[in-house]
């Protein structure tokens, strides 16, 4: 092995701009292209509008104006607006802000002075204007270097700071804004902070009862136990209530920060519940009947959160001030009060709260055997499980679940075929489905351990016991784009909503596009997602280029595969709008016919040009398989 020189010359030092560059994992997660409510251009929107909900938080300004295309964002609030000496070093000098100083800013997200310059950093052009004191500075940068500086001059714009960026598409490749996550970000903010309205492209999001508002938002309210408790103290606010679903739901925050991943303040409510519940009823219930169902929201504040990463997505061991009890301890004592109160107080939700607990340990009792029995069986086809071609690398791998894998799921041998050739081995694995599985509509969780399919894909994402395990952070339903392939994506997608709807709701479910035509001549090949790429692929290339229309997966060779698995993966995420997932599935895959044959017929539309037929909109594709589902 050669030697390898290691001098003065080996060493490097990387300004800000740079290091950000060079490294955006470290400051803003996974990159992604939009597809995912966790990708980096939400984070980069978070950032700015973090900024502006502090501002709001300390008294200053109660608006927000956020708006967006496809690409690009701007985001205007009305607080103090940035000090105009220092509008250029707060967005491009790392550990430069005002968070700093613990009397301008208390029980703030971001303290470490980087969110901004982050976003600087990685955005093609980046703009800042304050507006203080009747008088305004501009200044715009491109990739983090300063290119336009305006003097400071009069105006008559309210105090605030607007911030224009557009996203660097060298890094973020072709990623767009999906509405809905922004959609949800804003909905967390003006849940968190009563009071404040978010203008988002012209329409106002805000919310007067703050966690209350948003379980009533995200739960089939139609079909809980119990009407919401909602609970308030000084630096806590807790939403709870008990639902028909299977499993446990939480929407956990600390400072305003939605902490996906949960932590220390989540674990504690967890625990407590359990807790305080016993001791109310005098029973030692088990802790998995206690949460079974459960929905449930808890915001707290403290000062200089810990986070266990850049992205604040897990809160860390914490105490909730410098002096302060820890947050478990603080959570504890706050529940163990005021929940045995209000269950005092309200005896029929303490009825209806104790009939659900007791409906859940017959429920747990009901199928114990079958489980038993299930998991015996999925633990030896494990050994040699036909179905499963696992990779090397988990989502739970690493303390803080850093690791990105997919599981890809899959009809037929012929498509999992070529996806199991070109995967890459480390983060994907590929779930062979054997044709159609069940509608699993209407039936209880002994399905899940009765049903050899169902069961082994349980095991595959190890989601039995929540998500706390889960292996791969990316399901991804891979299937013909034909009618049989979506007929079932729908199947799949009730199977996963039937049983497992947290993992919908929390963003981990997805529909691989493939391509539908390869147009190529001899010096250049273009892969083309829908009939309009497909023209103006044709348009690029001249003259008879040729055109081939891939008609199933399987068709797609192995080497082809990998170019559309890799880092241009194109992935639509499975977005649950409305929280009715009852009537929802009732709709689509129940006995309706009659209902859902008029819906087809109202909706089937087959569009000509004079070239082609082209293929059924995927709406209106999904549609006709509706029917095949009774």
């Amino acid at each position: 092995m050669a030697e390898v020189n290691y001098d003065d010359d080996s060493i490097r030092s990387l300004d800000w701009k740079e290091h950000i560059r060079l490294r955006p994992g470290m400051y803003i997660g996974k990159l992604g292209d939009g597809s995912a409510y966790d990708d980096g251009v939400y984070v980069l929107l978070k950032e700015i509008v973090d900024n502006s909900i502090d501002e709001f938080v300390m008294g200053a300004g109660r608006s927000i104006e956020i708006s967006m295309s496809d690409h690009k964002v701007a985001v205007r609030d009305y607080g103090r607006g940035i000090p105009l000496g220092k509008v250029i070093d707060c967005v491009s000098k790392i550990n430069t802000g005002g968070k700093y100083d613990s009397k301008a800013f208390q029980k703030s997200v971001g303290l470490n002075g980087v969110g901004t310059k982050a976003v600087n950093a990685l955005s093609n052009s980046f703009t800042v204007q304050s507006y203080r004191d009747g008088r305004t500075k501009i200044a715009e940068f491109a990739k983090g270097e300063l290119i336009r500086e305006e003097a400071e001059k009069e105006t008559s714009q309210r105090n605030g700071t607007a911030i224009n960026f557009l996203p660097d598409d060298t890094i973020f490749r072709h990623y767009r804004f999906i509405p809905e996550f922004v959609e949800n970000m804003i909905w967390n903010y003006v849940f968190l902070n009563a009071g404040l309205t978010i203008n988002f492209n012209g329409q106002k999001y805000l919310s007067e009862r703050g966690l209350y508002d948003l379980l009533n938002k995200n739960t089939d309210v139609e079909n809980i136990r119990y009407p919401i408790i909602h609970l308030k103290g000084e630096d806590i606010e807790i939403a709870m209530t008990h639902g028909q679903q299977y499993g446990e739901e939480y929407y956990s925050f600390v400072n305003g920060q939605h902490t996906t991943q949960g932590g220390t303040h989540q674990a504690a409510f967890r625990e407590a519940v359990v807790k305080t519940i016993r001791e109310f009823y005098k029973k030692e219930f088990d802790a998995s009947d206690v949460r079974a169902s459960i929905v449930a929201a808890i915001a707290i504040k403290v000062q200089e959160p810990v986070f266990e990463s850049q992205t604040k997505t897990k809160l860390g061991s914490q105490n909730v001030g410098p002096d302060g009890p820890s947050v478990r301890g603080f959570i504890n004592d706050f529940l163990k009060k005021e929940l045995d109160n209000y269950l005092h107080k309200n005896p029929a939700v303490a009825d209806a709260l104790l009939k659900r607990i007791m409906q859940s340990e017959r429920e747990r009792k009901d199928i114990a055997g079958i489980k038993k029995l299930a998991n015996e069986r999925a633990k030896k086809a494990s050994l040699h499980n036909r179905k499963l071609r696992d990779c090397k690398l988990h989502f739970e791998d690493t303390h803080e679940r850093k690791q990105d894998t997919t599981l890809f799921i899959t009809e037929g041998d012929s498509a999992s075929g070529s996806i199991t050739k070109s995967r890459d081995v480390q983060t994907q694995a590929v779930f062979s489905l054997k044709g159609k599985p069940l509608n699993c509509y209407g039936l209880t969780k002994k399905v899940v351990y009765e049903n050899e399919e169902f069961n082994l894909l349980q095991h595959a994402l190890n989601i039995e016991d929540g998500l706390d395990g889960l292996r791969y952070n990316n399901i991804v339903i891979a299937t013909d784009a034909d009618v049989d392939g979506m007929h079932i994506r729908l199947l799949l997608m009730t199977f996963f909503l039937q049983f497992f709807p947290d993992l919908v709701k929390a963003g981990h479910v997805f529909i691989l596009q493939t391509p539908l035509f390869r147009v190529r001549n001899k010096k250049e090949t273009i892969y083309c997602y829908s009939d309009e790429e497909r023209r103006n692929a044709i348009a690029k290339l001249g003259t008879k280029p040729e055109i081939t229309r891939f008609k199933g997966l399987g068709e797609i060779s192995p080497e082809e595969f990998g170019l559309f698995i890799g880092k241009d993966i194109r992935l639509d995420p499975v977005i649950l709008k409305d929280a009715n997932i009852k009537g929802l599935l009732e709709y689509f895959m129940g006995k309706n016919t009659p209902t859902r044959q008029q819906h087809i017929v109202n909706n089937l539309r087959v569009e000509k040009d004079d070239e082609s037929i082209n293929p059924l909109v995927a709406e209106d594709l999904e549609s006709v398989t509706l029917d095949v589902a009774v």
